[in-house]
């Protein structure tokens, strides 16, 4: 089963199936117990801000195009990642097309970006002190600037 990105930037992805150990002096369950244990949940839905969002959030970039190499950030494309990300940070209407026009090579940009995800959330915040600094503004929170990467990935992939 593959991750699904929803228009509000959440995550369904699915839930490993458990382990089941097996050994000589296991008991028989009664049977009404194994009716509980099937209808256990076979996906989570996670936002941004949650623990393993941006994990799963770059599992998902992945899937969207897996034979793409490696992300490789350079400095021209994490700069202009930096000025998308803050231009729809600060827009009214959270325009990510917009913001995009812009860019001169949207594919360093997006791979300046995926680089981010890739290293989680202490990259996310680290990024997000490096964009206050760089255009200004207060630091986004890790889960807000963890979504619009997504959007701005997700544009970038039409």
């Amino acid at each position: 089963m593959e991750i699904i990105r929803n228009p509000d930037g959440s995550l369904v992805v699915p839930i490993p199936e458990g382990r089941h150990h097996d050994s000589d002096d296991a008991v028989e369950a009664p049977a009404g117990d194994g009716a509980a244990a099937a209808a256990e949940p076979t996906t989570r839905l996670l936002h941004p801000g949650e623990g393993g969002y941006s994990e799963a959030l770059a599992e998902w970039d992945l899937q969207q195009n897996p034979d793409r190499a490696p992300a490789v950030s350079t400095a021209s494309g994490r700069e202009e990642a930096m000025k998308v990300v803050h231009a729809v940070a600060e827009s009214p209407n959270h325009d990510v097309v917009g913001a995009l026009k812009h860019v001169s090579d949207s594919q360093a940009s997006g791979e300046a970006l995926r680089l981010v995800l890739i290293g989680g959330t202490h990259a996310v915040e680290a990024f997000s002190d490096e964009v206050a600094k760089a255009e200004g503004g207060e630091p986004l929170p890790a889960h807000k600037m963890t979504k619009i990467i997504g959007e701005v990935l997700a544009e970038l992939d039409k």
